[in-house]
């Protein structure tokens, strides 16, 4: 099938764009904001700028790679989903060997800025790389990939703190925990998106585990979120200007449980939009406090 395609539709930059999902940079923030807490706070203010831009781009390669197996992986189902059916490697506009050998190669390059850094931050990308590596095959196994997706999108906490002080600070866990949290959060809204087409296919997601009880249970962790990242500001002597950022942050939850009230499709995706703001805001408030604070 892939091949028949590729003979009408040859090989374009647009589709090697879209295979690494760079026309969608939101996944990108969402990994991106974590990131730079990290660096921010273990900085104790603005970070070096050889370290910045080795995590910035790392985030971007990284990212990208994800998208890319978890395209790889999911090739012979997304066809069967109305959101993901005209991807590149459905459309056969990608071949699966060319997506395996992006794959590679992104990884390699983001194992490359890592060797700009420290023994200690060598040895914990191997373990990015393998929650990335994992994270698309675990919704054939088990409802809960978002959990792993959170460990994956989080593993940039403790790497940053390496990189910065050659050492894993305990407090580092905390940040990295609510991550993890926060991340369950705005995928299961991905996953309500898609809900009626994965139960058709046999696909697992917390959407579909939480069924009927999704929107007490993502205020229950959007809840925990802002518990935790009260104990972050504590934990690192934040002040004013986070706990406002905190206080927005509750807001923001706030609407999007009005989005999702309904559940309809277009409204839950929004709703996991609006974590882009989320993140910006915990930024802002940990930037602003270092500045001014």
């Amino acid at each position: 099938m892939n091949s028949s395609k590729l003979a009408s539709n040859p090989f374009t930059f647009t589709a090697y764009w879209q295979l690494m999902r760079f026309n969608k940079p939101i996944g990108t923030l969402l990994l991106l904001w974590p990131t730079l807490w990290a660096l921010w706070l273990a900085s104790d203010g603005l970070p070096q700028a050889k370290i910045a831009s080795i995590f910035i781009l790392g985030v971007v390669l990284m990212r990208a790679a994800g998208c890319v197996i978890n395209d790889i992986a999911d090739r012979k189902i997304d066809g069967r989903v109305k959101r993901t059916k005209q991807r590149p490697l459905v459309a056969g506009t990608v071949s699966t060997k060319s997506a395996i050998a992006l794959f590679v190669g992104l990884c390699i390059s983001a194992f490359a800025l890592v060797l700009l850094t420290n023994t200690l931050t060598i040895a914990l990308s191997f373990g990015g790389v393998a929650l990335a590596f994992t994270y698309p095959f675990m919704k054939r196994h088990t409802h809960l990939p978002q959990i792993v997706l959170g460990a994956a999108f989080a593993w940039a906490v403790p790497m940053a703190f390496a990189a910065i002080n050659n050492a894993i600070d305990p407090r580092s866990w905390l940040i990295y925990t609510v991550v993890v949290l926060w991340t369950v959060v705005f995928d299961t809204f991905y996953a309500m998106v898609d809900r009626d087409d994965d139960l058709k296919i046999g696909v697992k997601s917390t959407a579909i585990l939480f069924g009927e009880g999704d929107r007490v249970i993502t205020a229950t962790l959007q809840l925990m979120v802002l518990l935790g990242l009260v104990m972050i500001g504590r934990e690192f002597d934040l002040g004013f200007y986070f706990d406002l950022s905190v206080i927005t942050c509750g807001g923001l939850f706030i609407w999007q449980q009005k989005l999702i009230k309904e559940r309809r499709p277009e409204l839950c995706f929004k709703a996991f939009l609006n974590n882009n703001w989320v993140g910006a805001c915990v930024f802002i408030g940990i930037a602003l406090d270092k500045i001014l604070g």
